[in-house]
């Protein structure tokens, strides 16, 4: 019995993309389709980091393709691809690195670095090479709550090699001073020896590099925004009205460079009581989100005030690798996957397929 063509693409076009709300086929995610007597297969290539889904994404492509009449074995490959994305213009790009997503708030004490950290091991934990740069020079926290300690050490002595833990790659200013000495530098020096970290260690071939940002939208701040080639930026905030005041400088400050917000995520959303259940918005209720739709912003997700993503945090196993399966991890991949979505949205760098022009002199 032949298939109908027409009618196996009708039902592959059924199947949703989670994460897009987009089929596969529309958006030419589905490739290379092909049916011989009866035996149907095809390539599905995601833009993004969602290894926990592909399986059920599979199924779904599978059990779809079966119910076409004459179908009777379907075999998907189902690959992961990320690809490079454009920058602000006139930013010398990073080698090794594809993305750079900054992660911004306009204040601090809103949970920045501890979302920087679990964001950066969700994009792991779904399938992305990842780095972290820790560009709070006066309050450097990654190597604590990845749980590294030492120096990087250089083959060349001119550049660094990252220190990884937890699949993820590392570079601090906390890994080059003694953790209790304090960086009484001026803006300049700070911001020099943050372009050292960025451009003088050796990461390889990073999908996304995570920059911690340090609070606040001053010079420092404005400096990096301007010199690191980022793909984009998420504002980080709390529900509550005066951290949401800040976090409108933060929005305001990257619009000005030229840096497209890719979301805003709310932190410290609700607190859940364990013993009684009882829920308390004890910063406010649904200021991000408000702030996102005012903005015309995606609005990447909520975090609850939880005293575990604190305490692992500080214990150097972030939530997303201490409890990988629990409910926090999986809002912390929730929120990720968001991120990537709107990430392979953007437009793509094609740089590095321009032919390189030499002009020589004739003699």
């Amino acid at each position: 019995m032949s298939v109908d063509s027409a009618a196996l693409l009708t039902a592959l076009q059924s199947v949703i993309d989670p994460n897009t709300g987009q089929d596969f086929v529309s958006t030419k995610a589905l490739k290379n389709l092909s049916e011989q007597y009866g035996e149907v297969s095809f390539d599905v290539e995601l833009g993004y980091p969602a290894k926990s889904q592909v399986e059920p994404l599979r199924a779904a492509l599978v059990a779809a393709a079966k119910a076409v009449p004459g179908v009777e074995n379907v075999s998907v490959n189902l690959s992961i691809k990320i690809a490079a994305h454009a920058v602000q213009r006139g930013v010398q790009l990073l080698p090794g690195v594809k993305n750079i997503i900054a992660v911004a708030s306009g204040k601090g004490g809103v949970g920045k670095s501890t979302t920087a950290a679990n964001l950066a091991l969700a994009l792991a934990a779904e399938g992305a090479t990842v780095g972290i740069l820790d560009a709070d020079i006066y309050g450097p926290s990654q190597p604590m709550m990845m749980g590294l300690e030492g120096r990087p050490e250089s083959h060349d002595g001119k550049t660094m090699e990252p220190l990884v833990n937890h699949g993820v790659q590392v570079i601090s200013i906390g890994f080059l001073v003694n953790k209790d000495d304090a960086m009484v530098w001026r803006g300049p020096m700070a911001t020099q020896a943050l372009e050292q970290l960025l451009r003088q260690t050796n990461w390889k071939d990073l999908d996304y590099l995570i920059v911690d940002m340090p609070p606040g939208t001053g010079d420092i701040q404005l400096t990096l925004s301007q010199r690191v080639p980022l793909t984009g930026a998420v504002i980080v905030t709390t529900p509550q009205d005066i951290a949401l005041l800040d976090a409108r400088k933060g929005i305001k400050m990257f619009e000005k460079v030229g840096v497209p917000i890719l979301g805003i995520v709310e932190n410290m959303a609700v607190y859940c009581c364990p013993n009684c259940g009882h829920t308390e918005h004890i910063f406010g209720e649904d200021g991000g989100k408000k702030m996102a739709a005012e903005f015309e912003m995606d609005y990447l997700g909520a975090l609850p005030l939880n005293m575990q993503i604190r305490v692992q945090a500080d214990g150097g196993a972030p939530t997303v690798v201490a409890e990988p399966d629990g409910e926090i991890a999986g809002l912390y991949k929730a929120v990720a996957r968001q991120l990537a979505v709107k990430v392979a949205k953007q437009a793509k760098d094609f740089s590095s397929k321009f032919p390189s022009i030499k002009i020589s002199k004739d003699t």
